[in-house]
C-alpha cells in the first residue's frame, strides 16, 4: 500500500469513527443539560484531556509550526504562557464555576454570567461575545482541517484537483454531523483517545523531525542561527513587544476562554477540578513538541536546500508528515489531528449554539425557548455555515496565517470575558454597568483592529490591547458606580 493509502486510509477510520461516536453520543443526549455539559457527569480525567484538546487542536498542531518555520522562535511565547494561562484560570474560576453550577443550574457561561450580576443585559452581551469569537475560531478550525484534507488529497491522483473550497464543504459536513448529533457528549469521549495518540505521536514526530535535518539538532540550529541569527533568539522576528503582549494575552486571556473554562460546569464533583489540570498541563507539553519540532525542522531543512521554500507556512505539518514521517505514525497523526480538530470545532458549536438557542432568548424574552434542545442543534448547523464562510473569507481575502486567526478568537474571548468573568467572580465590587461597558470595549478594539488591517507598533498584538482596555474600564467604572452585592447564593460561593 502507497503512502497516500496509508495515510487517508488512518484519516478515514477515524471518520468513520466520529460518525459512530456521533450516532451513539445522540441517544445519550436527551435534553439541554445532556447537550451543553455532558449532565455534569465527567470525571477529571476526560475533562483534563478535553482542555488540553481545545486548547491546541487545529490552531497549535498546524498553525503553531506555520508561526516557527515564518517567524522563528517569536511563537516559542505561547506554547510557555498557555499553560501558565491553563493554572491561573483553574485557580480563579474552576471552583466557582462548577459550584455555581450546583446552585443555579447553570448550563452556560453567559448562566453564570447572569447569577453573578443580576443582569440579563450582560448576559445578552456576553452571550454575543461568545458568538463573534466562535466564528472566528470555527474558521481556525475548519481552514485548518481543509488545508490539511487538500494536502492529503493532492498526493491521489483521483482526487489531485480537489480545491480548497470543497474541502472546506466536505470539513464542515463531517463536523456538523458530530456535532449535531451527539453535542458536547461527542467530543468529550473522542477527547480521550485522540488525547493519548497526540502525545505518544509528538513525542514520536519531533525524534522524526530532528532526524530529518541534515547534522540533527546541532545542524538544524546552526542552519538557523547562520541564516537569520535574529529568528532564534528569544524574542524571534516579531521583537520583544510582540512576544510579550502575547505573553499577556495567552496568559491572563485563558481565564476568558468559554470553550475551556465551560468543562468546569461538567465536572461529577468539585475536586475534579484540580486534578483535571495535571493531566492538561502534561498533555500539553508532550504535544507541543510537535509545534516545535516541525517548525524548526522545516525552516532548517529549506535552508538547507532539502526541499524548496513552502508556498504557505501553514503547509509546514502536512508537508513534513507526508515527507519526513513513516506512513503509519503520518496516517496516525492526521487521524489525531482531525480528532483535535473536530472536538475542538464541536465545543465551538456548542457554547455559540447555547448563546443562540438558550441564552440571547432568556436575555430578550425571559424565558426559554418551547423545543430548546431542537434549537440548539439547528443554531450548530447555522454556526457551522458562517464558519465555513468566514474560512474561505480569511484564507482568499484577508490571507491569514491559521495561528493568527486563531489568536484573534483567543483575544476577542480574552478582552470580552476576562475583566467580567475572572475578575467579577472574584471582586464582590464588581458591578453590571462595568461589566456591560468592558464587554461593548473589548469587542469594538479588537474587532476595529483586525477588520481594518491595522498593525500596531513593535507587533503590539490587537488582543492585548483590547484586553487592557476593558480591565481598566472595569475596574474603573466599578469603583465609580454604587455597589450591588450579588445574590445571597452567589455571595456565598464567592467567599468560599
Amino acid at each position: 500500500m502507497s503512502r497516500a493509502a496509508v495515510i487517508l486510509t488512518c484519516v478515514g477510520i477515524y471518520l468513520l469513527i466520529c460518525v459512530v461516536v456521533g450516532i451513539w453520543a445522540m441517544r445519550r443526549t436527551r435534553n439541554t443539560r445532556d447537550f451543553f455539559v455532558a449532565g455534569r457527569q465527567i470525571g477529571f480525567a476526560v475533562a483534563g484531556l478535553a482542555m488540553f484538546s481545545s486548547t491546541l487542536s487545529g490552531f497549535g498542531f498546524v498553525g503553531g509550526p506555520g508561526l516557527i518555520y515564518a517567524m522563528g522562535l517569536s511563537s516559542i511565547w505561547i506554547i510557555i504562557t498557555t499553560p501558565t494561562g491553563m493554572a491561573v484560570s483553574t485557580w480563579l474560576l474552576a471552583k466557582r464555576l462548577r459550584l455555581m453550577a450546583e446552585v443555579r443550574d447553570i448550563v452556560s457561561l453567559p448562566d453564570a454570567v447572569a447569577a453573578r450580576y443580576g443582569s440579563e443585559s450582560t448576559r445578552f452581551l456576553a452571550a454575543i461575545a461568545i458568538l463573534l469569537g466562535c466564528i472566528g475560531y470555527l474558521a481556525t478550525q475548519i481552514l485548518a482541517m481543509s488545508v490539511v484534507l487538500q494536502s492529503l488529497a493532492s498526493a491521489v491522483p483521483a482526487t489531485q484537483g480537489l480545491s480548497l473550497v470543497a474541502c472546506v464543504v466536505i470539513s464542515t459536513g463531517f463536523l456538523l454531523f458530530y456535532s449535531v448529533t451527539g453535542g458536547v457528549i461527542a467530543s468529550l469521549y473522542t477527547d480521550v483517545i485522540q488525547g493519548a495518540i497526540m502525545i505518544v505521536a509528538s513525542v514520536l514526530v519531533f525524534i522524526a523531525a530532528v532526524n530529518a535535518v541534515q547534522g540533527g539538532a546541532v545542524g538544524a540550529i546552526t542552519s538557523l542561527v547562520a541564516d537569520d541569527p535574529e529568528s532564534m533568539g528569544p524574542w524571534g522576528t516579531m521583537g520583544m513587544i510582540g512576544c510579550l503582549s502575547w505573553y499577556l494575552l495567552f496568559t491572563i486571556g485563558g481565564a476568558g476562554q468559554p470553550h475551556i473554562i465551560t468543562k468546569n460546569l461538567m465536572y461529577r464533583k468539585v475536586s475534579d477540578a484540580a486534578n483535571a489540570l495535571p493531566v492538561s498541563l502534561a498533555a500539553y507539553s508532550c504535544s507541543a513538541l510537535l509545534w516545535i519540532g516541525i517548525g524548526l525542522a522545516m525552516r532548517a531543512v529549506v535552508i538547507q536546500g532539502g526541499l524548496p521554500p513552502l508556498a504557505s507556512a501553514d503547509q509546514a505539518a502536512t508537508t513534513f508528515l507526508q515527507t519526513f514521517a513513516s506512513p503509519l505514525l503520518a496516517g496516525v497523526v492526521f487521524a489525531a489531528l482531525f480528532a483535535a480538530i473536530m472536538s475542538t470545532g464541536d465545543a465551538f458549536l456548542n457554547i455559540g449554539a447555547a448563546a443562540l438557542a438558550h441564552d440571547i432568548p432568556l436575555a430578550l424574552r425571559g424565558r426559554p425557548l418551547n423545543n430548546e434542545l431542537l434549537s440548539a442543534r439547528l443554531a450548530t448547523v447555522g454556526l457551522g455555515v458562517g464558519g465555513a464562510g468566514f474560512a474561505i473569507y480569511s484564507h482568499y481575502v484577508n490571507d491569514r496565517l491559521i495561528a493568527f486567526l486563531g489568536a484573534f478568537g483567543w483575544g476577542t474571548f480574552a478582552a470580552a470575558l476576562v475583566p467580567v468573568v475572572a475578575i467579577g467572580l472574584n471582586w464582590k465590587r464588581a458591578t453590571p454597568l462595568a461589566a456591560n461597558v468592558s464587554i461593548i470595549a473589548g469587542l469594538t478594539i479588537n474587532l476595529a483592529a483586525e477588520l481594518s488591517g491595522a498593525r500596531l507598533p513593535h507587533g503590539l498584538h490587537g488582543g492585548t490591547v483590547a484586553l487592557v482596555i476593558s480591565m481598566v474600564l472595569f475596574i474603573v467604572i466599578s469603583r465609580l458606580t454604587p455597589m450591588q452585592r450579588p445574590a445571597p447564593d452567589i455571595e456565598a460561593v464567592m467567599e468560599m
